[in-house]
């Protein structure tokens, strides 16, 4: 179910997610390949109750979310290798709450490891939160501080705008090579 027809105005709205079990971040934008505007951000608290409730705040917050703003795509970070077993498991689930929210609206999902996302953004694959945070102000031309799980959403979606008007790129001149 898609909101925006690109070929009728070649914008795309994307729903970029840092998936936490206590934090989840959100980072809105639009991109027509060229430009990138800043649509919405913010951290969805999950709290510290049950975790069956957090999946649960994660799922129809999002779900809420994709209804209010309609995203095209989502991109969600991948799971990295947490410092222990329990923590990639939880953090394997929130990421499986926002897919679910994502997929039950028939969205497409794209995933980008977070090293990828960081040199999508920075330039450097192990770049510090502060200095993802930093670029992402600067490049949406933001002026007041985003908190750190919505930047890193924000750099999830700015990571695969740039990932996907590439790859289009990519495409147009293979067709174009193929038909000489």
């Amino acid at each position: 179910m898609f909101w925006h027809n690109e070929s009728m105005n070649n914008i795309t709205r994307i729903l970029g997610i840092d998936p936490g079990s206590r934090t989840t971040g959100i980072g809105i934008i639009d991109t027509d390949g060229r430009n990138t505007k800043l649509v919405h951000f913010q951290p969805i608290k999950c709290g510290s109750g049950e975790f069956p409730q957090r999946l649960k705040v994660i799922f129809t917050e999002i779900t809420a979310l994709i209804h209010k703003y309609r995203p095209d795509e989502i991109s969600i970070e991948t799971v990295f290798m947490a410092k222990n077993a329990g923590s990639a498991l939880k953090l394997g689930q929130a990421r499986g709450a926002a897919i679910c929210a994502a997929v039950a609206m028939d969205l497409p999902v794209y995933e980008y490891a977070p090293k990828a996302i960081k040199r999508s953004v920075v330039g450097k694959g192990s770049a510090a939160k502060t200095q993802v945070q930093y670029m992402v102000q600067l490049l949406l031309n933001h002026k007041e501080n985003i908190q750190e799980d919505a930047a890193d959403a924000l750099a999830a979606a700015i990571c695969h705008a740039n990932s996907r008007w590439t790859i289009a790129a990519i495409n147009q001149v293979s067709s174009n090579y193929r038909k000489t």
